[in-house]
């Protein structure tokens, strides 16, 4: 017996209510009527929404962010991840930037020579992927206007992203 809430009639009365609900199945039998797919969807709705807040506040993963803002979108996204594309949505892997970074690579500098080997630059600059950048270019251009956004990128364009490589 929990002595606690000896003497405090409202806590009794509470305690003996509680008991009782427990030992009766209303309550169990109320629960039974809802669906367990009403109730994974409300709490897959749930973790989401506490993702997507933590995803906002945090000041981490910047390159990420801008490929993929809204954790919702992402979830419906079959992706085939492959090395390179995860570089280009990471910034990590192969990226000279990043590399040096962590003192992996003496500098930072594109092998093309004019600029620094960051996401962007292989995306929306770099000479040694214009070729490739042409093709992803006509497909974004069949429907949109180019430079296109990274957001967009991937949530239309993302097997014309997988073709470029870093």
């Amino acid at each position: 017996m929990d002595y606690a809430h000896a003497g405090h009639y409202g806590n009794e009365l509470a305690d003996q209510l509680a008991k009782k609900a427990a030992s009766e199945n209303s309550i169990t039998e109320c629960y039974k009527r809802i669906p367990n797919s009403k109730v994974l969807s409300e709490l897959n709705e749930v973790s989401v929404t506490k993702w997507q807040n933590g995803w906002d506040l945090t000041t981490k993963g910047a390159i990420k962010k801008s490929f993929f803002p809204i954790i919702a979108e992402r979830l419906k996204q079959k992706i085939n991840v492959i090395p390179n594309f995860t570089t280009m949505v990471t910034g990590h892997g192969n990226i000279k930037a990043y590399l040096h970074k962590y003192k992996i690579q003496e500098s930072p500098i594109c092998s093309c020579k004019t600029g620094e080997q960051t996401v962007d630059h292989v995306l929306y600059d770099c000479k040694l992927f214009d070729e490739e950048r042409d093709r992803l270019k006509a497909a974004v251009m069949r429907t949109d206007n180019w430079p296109v956004s990274k957001n967009n990128l991937i949530k239309t364009f993302t097997k014309a992203l997988q073709n470029l490589r870093t």
